[in-house]
């Protein structure tokens, strides 16, 4: 087994998070590595499906507002660099009933705390009942009763060509990748100073190591014998629908259909999100909604989606709240979350091997996130100083919140 040239950093796991923080180590300078089992972009993890929601009014916490607005200034940086469109501003809705509590990625009252976070960072937006949500976006079905966040700096980025783009840049810069590779150990050399990452082909060393896996993240950290951290991590299949928008193509194109996240009822599953059509060849309104209760993991997934799920995604969501839609299905997808106890992110050194830091931008409302990400754990690797506070993800408060 050859030994390549020392690297100071190894990424492993390219997908959202692995490809930012590619970007931003290579952008520094350092001599880096990526390795993807994969060929990254692809459609086999959590970083797919044409289109990923940003909002800049973050409500589950305060902490996440300068990630997002890291990343959108990486997002234009990036399509000014490579000419490629990233990032589409749409603005955002977020509406709930107004006199009741609807939850959301484990906050509750998600409407009016993400107005709270917008009046605190000075984000633009209007506050809307229900009229005034119909007079702005008519292709809503609504109760009467609901209350509704605008934001006008929301929109959608194109997870595939941001992952795409931010690993060419990478490459344009000196980085090296390796795709079709599986890592079989991170392990200390010596005096633990230096880390080796072993793979299915190859063996490398570097002075630090992130890993990236996505939902591959708790089965590496059980072959590690990490099964301590491996508790902190579910793995989740969420499915994605695009339904023909027909004669109404116009009235669900960006500029005249937002992005939006609807909480309509009391439970954690009264809920959809959804987007403007991302495609004008194939114009299409992309719904989705959230399970947290049946857990798989990247072996065992069902990636097929049977026709019964969209059928029933239509009847039960679509239906009665898009009058214009029909219920032809252009497509559906599958993909995966990873989630937290807290449903927040984890972004740590792994006990032990302080050369190996572990990210998991997950639970849901990591992509949007992912370029400022990627910034702060690049400065955080090579022991540079960063404005953008890491410090709230730490294991800890996970420990801290564990019985006994």
């Amino acid at each position: 087994m050859t030994l390549s040239t020392h690297h100071d950093a190894i990424v492993v796991g390219l997908g959202a998070l692995g490809a930012a923080t590619l970007n931003q180590l290579a952008q520094r300078g350092a001599r880096v590595l990526g390795i993807d089992q994969f060929d990254p972009p692809h459609d086999l993890g959590s970083s797919h499906g044409d289109s990923r929601i940003t909002r800049l009014a973050v409500g589950e916490g305060d902490e996440y507002v300068p990630f997002v607005q890291r990343s959108h200034a990486i997002w234009r940086e990036l399509e000014a660099r490579t000419g490629m469109p990233l990032m589409t501003t749409t603005g955002g809705l977020v509406l709930a009933p107004r006199d009741r509590v609807a939850e959301h990625h484990g906050k509750s009252d998600f409407v009016r705390r993400t107005i709270a976070c917008a009046e605190r960072f000075g984000i633009a937006h209007e506050v809307l009942d229900a009229a005034g949500i119909r007079a702005r976006f008519p292709q809503f079905h609504l109760q009467g009763d609901e209350i509704g966040y605008l934001e006008h700096e929301a929109g959608f980025v194109r997870p595939e060509g941001a992952i795409g783009a931010q690993l060419a840049v990478a490459r344009s810069l000196g980085a090296q990748t390796r795709s079709g590779e599986r890592v079989l150990a991170v392990e200390p050399v010596g005096n633990g100073d230096t880390v080796r990452v072993r793979t299915d082909k190859a063996s490398f060393t570097a002075d630090r190591v992130v890993v990236s896996a996505g939902a591959w993240l708790p089965g590496f950290l059980g072959e590690h014998a990490r099964a301590d951290w491996q508790a902190h991590f579910s793995v989740h299949r969420q499915v994605m629908h695009w339904f023909d928008t027909g004669s109404a193509a116009a009235d669900f194109a960006p500029g005249r259909f937002p992005i939006f996240i609807w909480m309509f009822g009391d439970g954690q599953e009264d809920y959809m999100y959804g987007f403007p059509s991302s495609d004008p060849a194939q114009p299409a309104l992309k719904v989705a909604t959230e399970q947290y209760v049946d857990a798989t993991t990247p072996d065992t997934i069902e990636r097929t989606v049977d026709p019964a799920e969209t059928a029933a995604m239509y009847r039960e969501r679509v239906a009665g709240r898009f009058p214009q839609i029909g219920g032809r299905a252009l497509k559906a997808r599958a993909c995966m979350y990873t989630v937290t106890p807290d449903r927040r992110f984890v972004i740590d050194e792994l006990d032990g091997l302080p050369g190996v830091l572990v990210v998991s931008a997950c639970s849901g409302h990591g992509f949007k996130h992912s370029a400022g990400l990627g910034d702060a754990i690049a400065d955080r690797v090579l022991g540079r100083s960063s404005t953008l506070d890491l410090s709230p993800f730490a294991r800890r408060r996970l420990l801290e919140k564990t019985p006994g």
